[in-house]
């Protein structure tokens, strides 16, 4: 038996879509979305990803025949956390291997130095609103490459002031990365986000909404 036969991760479910957010934004997309997650986000649109009992137990060697079938050669690891399965690098190595562009997205609050090279990190920053952001690992930004890119979830003005005081306490315009800010779906319109973005005197901000929630329900699962 291979040992991708035998190692296990617990998988709430797999589809193919429209990746929704991110630089990538626009790209079909094979997305594995794991269990369990160590946040609770106000604003969490994937709480159904909370409950690691939902999850399917499914072997490495299973997962990448279902990328294999989908055609897809984009993958992202999303969740609930991803980091928080300890054999997700693993996956990750074999689906780089496997000749795959490799996504994690992930929230912040854990180390993504474990993955291997040549996975593409897409890096939350919690902000105030979320309720979460004491859990930000700020060494997380000297983990970062080229490749990868901070994500702001942006619920109010608030939010928005003390993401720009974060970028520039931990000098995050330095890292040459894209600096991602998208709005709290109904809880900030697209077009105030966009003006603050504009006025904020800082032209490596890049603004962004969640496509998917735009062409398909925003409640709507597998998409």
């Amino acid at each position: 038996m291979h040992a991708y036969d035998e190692i296990m991760l617990p998988v709430l479910e797999t589809f193919v879509s429209i990746q929704g957010e991110s630089t990538h934004a626009g790209r079909q997309c094979f997305f594995i979305r794991f269990a369990a997650c160590n946040l609770r986000c106000n604003y969490c649109d994937t709480a159904y990803a909370w409950d690691a009992s939902a999850a399917a137990m499914r072997s490495i060697a299973e997962l990448l025949a279902l990328v294999r079938a989908s055609g897809q050669p984009l993958v992202e690891l999303t969740g609930g956390e991803p980091l928080l399965q300890p054999e997700l690098p693993v996956l990750a190595q074999a689906l780089l291997e496997a000749g795959c562009e490799v996504l994690l997205e992930t929230n912040g609050s854990l180390p993504v130095d474990a993955m291997p090279p040549g996975v593409k990190k897409i890096v939350d920053v919690k902000l105030p609103s979320s309720g979460m952001d004491e859990h930000n690992d700020i060494d997380n930004y000297s983990r970062l490459g080229p490749d990868d890119e901070l994500k702001f979830v942006t619920g109010d003005r608030t939010d928005f002031d003390w993401a720009l005081a974060w970028i520039k306490r931990y000098r995050l315009r330095e890292l040459k990365i894209p600096l991602v800010f998208s709005p709290v779906y109904g809880a900030v319109e697209p077009a105030e986000l966009a003006r603050w973005v504009i006025d904020s005197g800082m032209p490596e901000l890049r603004m962004q909404i969640q496509m998917h929630k735009v062409m398909w329900h925003p409640d709507r699962r597998g998409v």
